[in-house]
């Protein structure tokens, strides 16, 4: 009798252990959908004339490290408050996660749809979504690509190691905003810029580095992930659906590999090829190929280290960042619900009305950071100044920290607190959605995320207050 209890005994530990095993073994599944519009539906700006490149929805889902984890990027301008919400919502059902676990961002090209649920109802109010907003292609996306991670997580592959890499990008990133000698900001040098003289300024604050992670099953490459700050657009408004540079690159990428390839858009909400781009439709694929190269020397440059289920975790924090002074409900309720509002200024001010209803309704942003040994890959809203992720990376000088903005979409653009002062596209009224004080609030937020509630760093720190000094 006590053999028999000793061999049960023995069986349920084996047992035990065996499921804790499991449980721990790291794994990896990747999913894609196309996102790309039908002919005639809205694109952020016009409509869809022809898919001239197919836009994508991609992601990556990790197991074994508590609960899944779940990465997506699409090829579109903006997913912003409910639609975020709603997104990340239905990945995390179709995964069995929880949603601040899971992070949906885009690649920002100016030829894709945006998207936010909120304000295509209030616009419908009106009958007047349908030239901004395909409300069915839109769900229908999100709804495939929860399908398609459903069935993803049954094919996963384990996980035994990691590798990063990083190259400098030669002759695209340069930052926007042109500075006077007063500081203030004279020209904004948009991402194509036909005027040489303001080509010929320098380049000024940017962060020239793409940073690479490949996950491994043993010998074989599983997916690679990929970070650079820039705005993605080469020349738009053509009623041609496409992922414009950063997106063709990813996707050269992957077929030169045979890899899966996920791309996001670093903080870059400040930053644009103008200073290399003369909006010529040549230089599309001259960016293309400039931002592949960088791709494959990071690739090339990548050293492997074991990654056991121990070695990642997932953490992140809920913040709300403040709105900005010119956030008047009433009147943007007003611009929305008028006929005579000019069509663009009427869907925008239903991007804006959106993001002040989320903020009434007490909706927080998600803010995450996922831990891969010693590298840290912050995920944030809107379309944030490179400076955020400068300072990210000299908050923790011993880690490689990598940056994907572009979530979230509500807040628009999130200039430093002295960015403000400065004036410019960026932090006009027509162009944020915050206040100079949620410098503080994401500063606190990624500090608490990268073990350093105590920094001294501050993105407003790295904002350059001299510029060219333009007279």
């Amino acid at each position: 009798m006590k053999s028999l209890l000793r061999l049960l005994s023995l069986a349920v530990l084996c047992g035990l252990f065996a499921s804790f095993s499991a449980a721990a073994e790291l794994r990896l599944a990747t999913f894609a959908v196309d996102a790309s519009p039908k002919i005639g539906a809205p694109l952020a700006y016009v409509p869809t004339k022809e898919i001239t490149w197919p836009l994508s929805c991609r992601g990556v889902v990790l197991l074994g490290a508590e609960k899944p984890i779940v990465l997506c990027a699409v090829d579109w301008l903006g997913i912003g408050n409910d639609a975020n919400r709603l997104f990340r919502q239905k990945l995390a059902a179709a995964t069995g996660t929880t949603s601040d676990r899971v992070t949906v961002h885009t690649l920002h090209q100016h030829d894709a749809p945006r998207c936010d649920l909120g304000a295509a109802a209030l616009l419908a109010k009106y009958d007047a979504e349908k030239p901004h907003y395909d409300v069915p292609f839109l769900n229908d996306v999100i709804d495939r690509a929860a399908d398609a991670a459903a069935v993803a997580i049954k094919q996963a592959s384990p996980v035994t190691s990691m590798a990063i890499g990083t190259a400098e990008v030669h002759d695209v990133a340069s930052n926007r905003r042109m500075l006077d000698a007063a500081g203030k900001v004279a020209i904004t040098r948009y991402t194509a810029c036909a005027d040489p003289k303001i080509r010929a300024l320098p380049t000024g604050v940017i962060d020239p580095v793409l940073r690479l992670v490949t996950f491994y099953d043993g010998d074989q490459p599983l997916a690679v992930i990929t970070t650079y700050a820039t705005h993605p657009q080469s020349y738009y408004r053509t009623g041609g659906a496409n992922p414009d540079f950063p997106g063709m690159a990813r996707d050269a990428r992957q077929k030169a590999t045979g890899v899966f390839h996920l791309h996001f858009n670093g903080a870059g909400g400040n930053i644009g090829a103008g200073k290399f781009n003369d909006g010529s439709h040549e230089n599309r694929q001259t960016l293309t190929d400039k931002v592949a190269d960088g791709m494959r020397r990071a690739w090339e440059s990548q050293e492997k280290t074991p990654l056991p289920a121990a070695g990642v975790a997932w953490n992140s924090v809920k913040v709300q960042l403040p709105a900005a002074s010119h956030l008047d409900g009433e009147r943007l309720a007003a611009e929305v619900a008028s006929d005579k509002t000019p069509a663009a200024l009427r869907v925008h001010s239903a991007d804006k009305l959106s993001y002040y209803n989320s903020l009434k309704a007490g909706e927080k942003i998600n803010i995450g950071c996922l831990s891969l040994a010693d590298t840290r890959i912050l995920f944030l809203p809107g379309e944030l100044f490179v400076e955020y992720q400068l300072a990210a990376q000299q908050m923790r000088p011993d880690l490689n920290v990598m940056m994907a903005a572009y979530g979230d979409y509500g807040p628009f653009y999130i200039g430093t607190r002295i960015a403000f002062w400065q004036g410019g596209y960026e932090t006009s009224e027509g162009a944020t959605n915050v206040s100079p004080d949620a410098e503080q609030v994401l500063t606190a937020a990624m500090a608490q995320l990268l073990e350093v509630p105590d920094t001294k760093v501050r993105p407003n720190d790295f904002t350059d207050t001299t510029g060219p000094g333009l007279p």
